[in-house]
């Protein structure tokens, strides 16, 4: 709880956290919703927000505060796949390659490398012309963004964990007769885990963004699943702003913008506070 109260005095850290809150409540409401995100004309079309429909509908019959419930639960699933998939890879690898190496862990960061310097849009784009289908699944498309997303944290925790092997503690350890494997979990595994919990929070706002994207050029899930990207898709392709339907591409654009900006802010505090001289300035000792 202290380290709450002590988060929340940055402002950056309060506001996402509401703004997180906020979203999460519309994840748990979908679970409550009275209509189908599948199914089509369930309600009058093109009509404009009221009370009877807080966000309006669209030009297919569809509740668009209900379909945004499950827009954003499906959204946060294939990002919370991708950066949990993306750490299991990441952490061991970039433990293992900073502490010991060795030429399998020589072949995993040299793959983790081509795909930091691959054009990744590019590149999802002829996976999932190719792997279609396969992509269409919320769980896949998930896996898939997770195999682009793991390489470059790689670096980071290796680069971290290079500098703490060079540390007075690793070496008292090694003196001490410490077996390595228990070594690099007790000693080094506390300080990668902060800076694998910040990637991951970046990781999210990496995937969800890609998601829109191949959602926008017809190649993320299938399009009658609601997402983030699937709802834009929608608006955009049936020409929401000619016909004047505002509120309809409203809807998704604002969701993504404020999601970012919750999930940027708050990866920003909480890497702020892990720095003790940021920590000092912004948030103040105890």
């Amino acid at each position: 709880m202290s380290l709450f109260r002590d988060l929340l005095k940055d402002y950056k850290f309060a506001v996402a956290f509401g703004l997180l809150c906020v979203l999460l409540v519309l994840v748990i409401l979908s679970a409550f919703s009275p209509y189908d995100p599948r199914r089509m004309y369930e309600v009058p079309r093109d009509l404009p927000p009221s009370r009877q429909h807080l966000l309006g509908t669209n030009r297919m019959g569809q509740d668009l505060f209900w379909q945004l419930t499950f827009a954003i639960r499906n959204s946060l699933t294939i990002a919370i796949i991708a950066s949990i998939t993306s750490r299991i890879i990441a952490i061991p690898i970039g433990m293992v390659a900073g502490y010991r190496g060795g030429v399998v862990v020589l072949v995993l960061m040299s793959i983790g490398d081509t795909t930091v310097v691959l054009p990744i849009l590019a590149v999802l784009m002829l996976v999932s012309l190719v792997l279609r289908e396969w992509v269409r699944h919320l769980v896949n498309l998930g896996l898939l963004l997770a195999f682009f997303a793991w390489a470059w944290d790689a670096r980071v925790i290796r680069s971290q964990v290079l500098s703490l092997r060079e540390r007075e503690f690793t070496f008292v350890a090694v003196l001490s007769g410490m077996e390595t494997f228990r070594l690099v979990v007790k000693q080094h595994l506390p300080f990668v885990l902060p800076v694998a919990f910040t990637t991951l929070i970046n990781n999210m706002s990496y995937v969800i963004g890609i998601e829109i994207t191949l959602a926008y050029l017809g190649l993320g899930v299938d399009p009658t699943v609601p997402t983030i990207g699937t709802m834009l898709q929608a608006a955009i392709y049936r020409q929401a702003l000619f016909l004047g339907l505002w509120w309809w591409l409203l809807t998704p654009m604002a969701t993504a913008v404020l999601l970012f900006i919750a999930l940027y802010w708050l990866s920003l505090s909480l890497s702020e506070y892990l720095d003790p001289r940021a920590r000092v300035q912004r948030i103040g000792l105890r």
